[in-house]
């Protein structure tokens, strides 16, 4: 049995009001149009999570609600710019089978590297650009289970890929 990882980075965020904390600023238009075209890519190929794990500032919450997903969900402040030995951390204490994680960079970039066993062939990958998305099947059956290095990637996908943006 597997448990599959949905890595994604939170969409493009807005710096319109510089007033704003970086923890606070929301999605821009583009952000809003990358999301939305996320989750019909996940839609689409089946792979809706059964449970999010999702940093606690407004771009990731807000690409969560632009996905369309319903799954449970646990906000963590631990996952805001975490580094990816605390992403794995919380990653251990998953429970679903399709899991998705919300993040931020550059944690999120070396999180998904050190994961797979192979990097997808993908010249985005390295730099995983805003709402950037790694799908990876793991040979586990529990999540506690996952250590770096054994992860097949099973897609790696950005939104300029699905819809026209600027």
């Amino acid at each position: 049995m597997t448990r599959t990882l949905i890595l994604m980075r939170h969409a493009k965020s807005s710096w319109s009001n510089m007033a704003l904390p970086d923890h606070d600023r929301p999605l821009n238009k583009r952000g809003r149009r990358s999301a939305a075209a996320l989750g019909d890519w996940l839609r689409a190929r089946d792979l809706l999570p059964d449970e999010v794990l999702t940093s606690t500032a407004t771009r990731t919450l807000d690409t969560l609600a632009g996905l369309g997903v319903t799954a449970p969900t646990q906000r963590l402040r631990d996952l805001y710019h975490a580094e990816a030995d605390t992403m794995m951390e919380v990653l251990r204490s998953a429970t679903g089978q399709t899991v998705l994680m919300l993040g931020h960079s550059p944690g999120i970039a070396d999180c998904a590297a050190r994961l797979v066993s192979a990097v997808p062939d993908h010249p985005r990958f390295r730099d995983y650009p805003t709402c950037a998305t790694l799908v990876a099947d793991l040979p586990v059956t529990n999540w506690h289970q996952i250590n770096w290095g054994t992860a097949r990637a099973r897609g790696f996908v950005i939104p300029r890929e699905l819809v026209d943006l600027p």
